[in-house]
């Protein structure tokens, strides 16, 4: 028997260089199973994670590990087997993608979160889910502002409640000529 050996083409060094110059743009990568899934799903997918300044991409595994490798971001070649679609995640909006992904998935769309690779540590599915249920950054201000706002109004309200009960606000001054 012949040991067989994989041809490298220019047309192969030409698509990893693409995804590896793809990649390089992004800081995290949510690894997903498509299978089942219709394209107009994927698209909707797509236009979801768009607001995040993700990406959604339908990977060939082979080229994935190697355009990864050259990265340094090691530890996902276990996700790459079988369909693969990789959400691409800039910043800190891991779990706002995390989220798109799983309610698709709870909406009937069969997306199957594999693992995660986020600032070159590697997650698993559950830990990706639990990820989904964390509020997200946008989320967090929004509560804090929130918080921080309750005791000034409560001040003003004091003060206002204080003035009426003293014959109202005093009247402003007439300018006189």
């Amino acid at each position: 028997m012949e040991n067989y050996e994989t041809r490298v083409t220019p047309a192969k060094e030409d698509a990893v260089a693409a995804l590896r110059d793809e990649f390089k743009d992004y800081g995290g990568f949510i690894f997903t199973d498509y299978r089942g899934m219709t394209v107009q799903q994927i698209t909707d997918i797509r236009k979801a994670l768009k607001k995040d300044e993700a990406a959604y991409r339908v990977v060939k595994n082979r080229y994935a590990k190697i355009a990864l490798k050259e990265l340094d971001q090691n530890g996902a070649d276990e996700q790459l087997k079988g369909p693969t679609a990789v959400a691409l995640i800039k910043g800190d909006t891991a779990n706002s993608v995390a989220k798109v992904l799983f309610s698709a998935n709870k909406d009937g769309v069969n997306v199957q979160v594999k693992g995660a690779l986020l600032d070159g540590k590697f997650l698993s599915a559950e830990e990706v889910e639990a990820l989904s249920k964390l509020p997200t950054k946008l989320e967090l201000i929004a509560s804090l502002m929130g918080t921080m706002k309750a005791p000034v109004q409560k001040l003003a309200a004091t003060l206002l409640a204080y003035l009426e009960s003293k014959g109202g606000a005093p009247a402003a001054s007439e300018e006189t000529n």
